[in-house]
């Protein structure tokens, strides 16, 4: 997932400032890079998603994430959008709505 979208992005004139594997490294990498847009996957190791996303937003109440789901995690993209995500993109992920997602929470 990381890679798809690292492409995507990479492709579309984005800089990806790092990458995390799992929910606490997350958490660690937004406090260290400051990144302009997070994305981050509901269903991660160590820490979920959208309590990483809780974490962030104590960190910075005004952190830009994306939440990546799957087909079928509905009732888990609202609570991301509850814990503060400011869109959500589903797998498989398709190029323009992504590059979508990018553009509109940077405005």
């Amino acid at each position: 997932m990381r890679m798809m979208i690292r492409d995507i992005l990479v492709k579309n004139g984005y800089e990806v400032a790092g990458e995390a594997a799992n929910g606490n490294e997350a958490v660690l990498k937004y406090q260290e890079l400051r990144p302009d847009v997070t994305t981050m996957d509901i269903t991660m190791p160590e820490m979920d998603g959208i309590t990483a996303v809780r974490e962030i937003r104590k960190i910075d109440p005004n952190a830009r994430i994306i939440m990546c789901s799957a087909m079928g995690q509905q009732a888990m993209v609202l609570d991301a959008i509850q814990a503060g995500a400011r869109d959500f993109i589903v797998k498989p992920f398709q190029e323009d709505r992504v590059v979508d997602a990018i553009k509109k929470v940077l405005r």
